[in-house]
C-alpha cells in the first residue's frame, strides 16, 4: 500500500468515526441526537460527567428524543389514565398522610407506618421496570450534576420545544418540555419540562413524605430541582452507570 492509498484510508476512518460518535450541529435538522452507545436496546449519550453517568437519549415510552413519552406517578412503574391520591399505589383511602411505603414520618404513614426509605427501590423504578436493569431514574444528585456541569439552550427540535444541554466534550442531550400527565391528558407540553428523580423529599424537618424531588425547566430557567406530590404524572429520563 503506497503513501497515497494509506492517507485516503486514514481519512475514511476519521470520517466514519465522526458519523458514528459525532453529533449534529445545533442548526442542523436532527440536533441533539448524540448517541454514544446502547444498553438493552436504548441509546445513551456520554456527557463526560464527573460521576460517569450516562443519559438516555429518549424519555421512557418515547421513540425519539423530542417525544414526551409516558407519565408515571412516583414509585409506580406503569402509566395510567388518572393521577391523584385515590389512584396512587402507596397510600390508603386516597389520603396523602396515609402512606404505605417510602415514609419517614409517622404522622404521614398509614396507622403510624414508617420505613425510612428515601430512594426508590428497584421494583418501584419505572426506568428499570420498562427498560431493564441497566437503567434507573436519576437521583437528586444526578440531576444536579447534569445542569451544574453543562450548558443549556432553549430550542425547538422537530416542532417540540425543550432544552439542549451541551457538554465540554461536544456531546449534547435534548430534553423535551414534556409537560405533566393529568387525568384529562397531558398539559403544558412544549412549555415546561417536569422529570422525576428517584429521591424522596424528606423535608428539612423530616415531617413530610408525600413529596418527591423532580427537575423542572421552562424557556426562562434551565436549572431547578423542586418537590412535587408523589401522585403526579411526570416524565422520566433514564440514566445508566458509566463505571
Amino acid at each position: 500500500m503506497n503513501k497515497f492509498t494509506k492517507a485516503i484510508a486514514a481519512i475514511m476512518l476519521i470520517v466514519a468515526a465522526i458519523f458514528v460518535v459525532g453529533c449534529n450541529k445545533p442548526d442542523e435538522p436532527n440536533h441533539g441526537a448524540c448517541v454514544s452507545g446502547n444498553i438493552d436496546g436504548h441509546d445513551y449519550v456520554d456527557l463526560g460527567l464527573p460521576s460517569g453517568t450516562l443519559w438516555a437519549t429518549c424519555n421512557v415510552g418515547a421513540e425519539v428524543p423530542e417525544g414526551h413519552g409516558d407519565y408515571f406517578a412516583w414509585g409506580e412503574v406503569e402509566p395510567k389514565s388518572n393521577y391523584n391520591w385515590n389512584t396512587y399505589k402507596y397510600c390508603n383511602d386516597g389520603s396523602s398522610n396515609q402512606l404505605t411505603k417510602y415514609c419517614i414520618c409517622s404522622d404521614c404513614g398509614y396507622d403510624g407506618f414508617v420505613d425510612s426509605l428515601t430512594i426508590l427501590q428497584i421494583e418501584d423504578d419505572a426506568a428499570t421496570a420498562n427498560w431493564g436493569t441497566g437503567w434507573c431514574i436519576p437521583t437528586y444528585d444526578q440531576w444536579r450534576e447534569l445542569f451544574s456541569n453543562i450548558s443549556g439552550t432553549w430550542i425547538k427540535q422537530n416542532d417540540m420545544d425543550g432544552f439542549l444541554f451541551t457538554s465540554s466534550n461536544g456531546n449534547s442531550l435534548f430534553l423535551p418540555a414534556s409537560g405533566v400527565g393529568m387525568s384529562s391528558g397531558p398539559i403544558n407540553v412544549g412549555r415546561v419540562g417536569y422529570y422525576w428523580s428517584s429521591s424522596l423529599d424528606a423535608g428539612s424537618d423530616n415531617m413530610t413524605s408525600d413529596m418527591a424531588w423532580h427537575y423542572f425547566f421552562n424557556e426562562h430557567s434551565v436549572s431547578g430541582i423542586w418537590y412535587e406530590p408523589r401522585m403526579s404524572g411526570l416524565a422520566i429520563r433514564a440514566v445508566a452507570s458509566g463505571n
